[in-house]
């Protein structure tokens, strides 16, 4: 299903969703998500916000609170007041002064390099 028209979805401070959101649109969250947020385009997490899931988008830019996997195929912005705790998969990643962020990182599309240099030791 193709998408184009281009649609905007909002959370707004002080609502509360509970359960898994999925769009193909842009989502600018300033309330509260338990669940999974999966946007095709850009999610938005503003300074209110608060998302107890995993993130998965095209491109991010966080500057509230994210309990979860972060998984971005592009841009991952993390805005000074950010706090990430958990796992963080991006091509590319900023990191504002101030943002807290506690999980392991793994950045770029070249994570075979290393596996193909292992297999190549000998033994004696």
């Amino acid at each position: 299903m193709d998408n184009s028209n281009g649609s905007n979805n909002i959370i707004g401070e002080g609502s509360v969703l509970k359960g898994n959101l999925s769009t193909s649109g842009n989502i600018r969250l300033e309330g509260k998500v338990i669940g999974d947020i999966s946007s095709d385009s850009k999610v938005a997490c503003g300074e209110t916000s608060i998302v107890d899931g995993n993130v998965i988008a095209e491109n991010a830019e966080i500057a509230g609170k994210v309990t979860g996997k972060v998984n971005v195929s592009e841009l991952l912005i993390l805005k000074s007041t950010a706090s990430i705790h958990g796992d963080i998969n991006t091509a590319n990643l900023i990191i504002e002064s101030g943002a807290n962020f506690n999980g392991a990182c793994s950045m770029g599309k070249e994570l075979e390099v290393e596996e193909e240099d292992s297999s190549s030791n000998e033994k004696e």
